[in-house]
Order: C-alpha cells, then structure tokens, then sequence
C-alpha cells in the first residue's frame, strides 16, 4: 500500500508532553480562560479529565487551578486522596461570570494551542526528515489506474520528490485532476498536526477534520494523569491533500476570522502544510491567475508565507505545501515568464494514443464488468473520430460506455455494447455544429 499506514513509523515522534506551563510555550492568563470555558459547559471535572480536555498534563494546568481555586471561582467538589487528578473541580457562579466575560472575547473551547515558535521547529525538522521515496518503480506502481505515458511519470516523480510546485497542464478530458490527486500516494509518512496555534494572544484553528486524517497515536497515556507520554494538542495525521476549484478567492488565502467566535480559521495552504494543495482547473478561479501568484510569489520560493491578524500584527508561517495547478490552458497564457520560473515543474498531460485509447476503452470495460471487443473500437476511431477530426481524450472511453449502458437499460436492451449504442452515444456526446440547423444560431453576444 503506497499511503501512509497507520502501523507504518512516524517521520518524526509525536511531540512529548510538556510538563510545565514553560515547556507547554503558555501563559497561565490563557490557561485560566480554557480552565474556565471548559468548566462552564461541563460544571464539573475530575482534574484529569480537565487536563486531558485541554490535551495536557495535569501538571501544567495545576497553576491555574489553584489561582481559581483562591478567588473561588472553581472549588474541590470531592474525589480520592491520590492527589489533584482524582480531585473532582466544580465551576462557582463568580467562576461562570468570568467565563462569560472570556466568552464574550472568543469561544475557542477544546485542545490547549501550540504556540506558532514550537509548530515553526516541528515543521523545519520536519522538512528535513520528511522522506523523498517516489521512485520510478512506485510511481508507476501509484498510477497503474491510469494511462499516461513514461514522459508524464519520470516528470512527475523528481517534482513530488522536490515538494515545490508544478504546473499539470494539457488539453481538458486527459486526467490532469486525477493525476493531481493521485500524488498523495507517494507522499510517505504522517504529520502531527496542532489543532490551534497561539500567535500573540490569537487563536488560529490548524486542524480541519474534513481535511485532515486522524491516525491512530499509537502512544496512550497511562495513569490518572492522561496523556503523560505525548502531547495531546498534537493530532497524528496523514500527509494531507486540499483541493480548491472555482471557488477559490484571495480571502482563501487568508486568515479568516469569526467575530462571532473569536478566533481565525487557517487558510487553505496553511491547512495543506506538509501536503500536497491542488488548484483544480487553474485560470478559472474567482481570483485572477497573476493576482494569485503575486499573493504566492514569496512563498513559492522562500517556503515561508506570510499572514496578518487583524491588529495588523505580521507573523511568517512555514509554507511547505507542494503546490499542483491543474489546467487546460497554456501556462504562458495564464501568467508571465517569471511566475513560471518560480513554478519549477511543467508537466504535459498529452492526449492519448490511438492505441493507449483502445487500452483505456478495455479497462472501463472491465471496471463496468462488461466485455471488451477491440473491433467495435477499432471501427469507433475508424468511422466515427477519424471523419469528423475528433481529437482522442482519455475521458471519452467512460463517458461513452457509461451513455452506452444507460441508453441500454432505457431501451430494455443487455448491458453490453453494441455499435449501434456506441453510435447513438457519440451522437449524443458531441458536439455537432456542421448541420444547417446550427448554421442559424446567433453567436453569442
């Protein structure tokens, strides 16, 4: 299996479990407000269950405990004589007014964040351990479900290995997207990725479980004190993919920030760290293509990004995304030659052969479970593509055995192909602007 495995080792160890609100990189002001929010919707925790909620050792959060505990705002409601994690902490009424107040500021609730200096050293230690293993044999072996041409494979192995960025560009229908996708495959190893980062007093939501998979830690706590080994702020995920299409804006690219809660949500390149980030169809996006990449034009060669919270205040943040931009239209058409510098891969996606479309055709056959007849085929390119000048793509074959077989059931007819329903499909499918009744439409204004 190509993807990273649950069971596979780690590229790097999960972070441990810091033991002090100095090691943890927190203030206890901020460990007071997630003490309080916490308890405020709960009413009432043992202290290791606390902890655990926060994702840290009890250790870290007892400062702030026994700070509440002296302005009465949280009191010991019972528990065994082990110590403060088996004690059971209960919110008072002056503890829920100010976590209200602290509500009213945001309603960032859960995981403890990582502050941005530890997520920078983790991801820089990372980027020198993270495995460079697609080779030829494992990139043929990741798109063995495709048809593409040796060319197409030895250009795409050395730029997933760079990890920098590439264009996949060719005429639409030729698996561009699908080959964009496909790259995940060969990216090895997980990440640990924080569910929050803490940048000057600000919360930044990293984790996105749409996005992210969720593996197995592999390393439980023990005791009372849960999550002593490792620290649970930290998520172990796989190598992520994110893909953006028609929708995507500059405001994408951003830090976005709730009023409502009070936090920012990371941007999508932010949320790819450590993967691969697809811009599916590329020149049609809301956002034009140069203004894009002027917002990228740092990042894409320095690897830092940069954003900006709302106070103004600038912070960098590593940008190690490869970037894949997939689009049918001629890179030099969309940006000029120093953008395409900075884009270090052009990958053509060229448009079948005459026999790579027969292999094509074959294989949905027998991913439709239907049988394959290379003459039908034959006469198909022959008789039907060949007089009407229709250029092959490698989209064609499904598209058409999929009408074929829809139009048979309509019919009442065996699941099976006929040139007759390939015929009819054709029809369908295309285009045909040669007929006279086409010759009488007003162009388009």
């Amino acid at each position: 299996m190509l993807a990273s495995r649950p069971n596979a080792p780690s590229i790097l160890p999960h972070p441990p479990a810091p033991a002090t609100l100095e090691e943890a990189g927190l203030s206890i002001d901020l460990v007071i407000q997630l003490v309080l929010k916490t308890l405020h919707f709960t009413g009432e925790l043992t202290g290791s269950e606390l902890a655990g909620r926060l994702g840290l050792r009890f250790s870290v959060i007892d400062p702030a405990l026994q700070m509440v505990k002296a302005q009465h705002q949280v009191e010991v409601a019972g528990g065994a004589i082990v110590g403060g994690p088996s004690y059971r902490y209960r919110i008072t009424d002056a503890g829920r007014t100010r976590a209200q107040l602290f509500l009213e500021a945001n309603h960032y609730v859960g995981a403890a964040p990582v502050p941005l200096a530890q997520y920078k050293r983790y991801m820089a230690e990372y980027k020198a351990k993270a495995p460079h293993t697609a080779t030829r044999e494992r990139v043929r072996q990741a798109f063995s479900h495709l048809v593409i041409s040796d060319r197409v494979m030895d250009q795409l192995g050395p730029a997933i290995n760079a990890g920098h960025s590439m264009f996949v560009y060719g005429p639409p229908g030729n698996g561009k997207t699908v080959i964009s996708q496909a790259i995940q495959k060969l990216l090895d190893g997980d990440l640990h990725i924080p569910y929050a980062l803490e940048v000057e007093g600000a919360i930044i939501r990293l984790f996105d479980p749409v996005t992210h998979e969720e593996l197995p830690s592999g390393e439980p706590g023990v005791g009372l004190d849960k999550g002593v080994d490792v620290d649970r702020r930290w998520i172990r995920c796989r190598r992520p993919m994110v893909m953006v299409g028609g929708e995507l804006t500059l405001d994408s690219l951003e830090l976005s920030y709730n009023s409502t809660s009070g936090f920012y949500k990371a941007p999508v390149q932010a949320v790819a760290n450590g993967g691969v980030l697809v811009i599916d169809d590329f020149g049609r996006q809301r956002v034009a293509p140069r203004d894009l990449l002027n917002r990228w034009i740092v990042p894409l060669e320095s690897r830092v990004d940069f954003l900006t919270l709302n106070s103004g205040q600038k912070f960098e943040l590593p940008f190690m995304t490869l970037v894949a931009f997939a689009t049918n239209i001629k890179p030099q058409e969309l940006v000029d030659e120093a953008f395409l510098r900075r884009i270090h891969y052009k990958v053509l996606c060229e448009s079948p052969t005459h026999e790579d479309y027969i292999v094509i055709f074959r294989n949905y056959c027998h991913t439709k479970s239907i049988a394959f007849n290379r003459t039908l085929v034959e006469d198909l390119l022959e008789n039907y593509y060949k007089p009407r000048h229709l250029s092959l793509r490698g989209c064609h074959p499904r598209d058409l055995i999929e009408q074929s077989l829809s139009l048979a059931e309509y019919l009442g007819e065996p699941q099976e192909l006929t040139p007759e329903l390939l015929r009819a499909s054709c029809d369908s499918y295309f285009v045909d602007d040669s007929t006279e009744e086409m010759s009488t439409l007003q162009p388009h204004a």
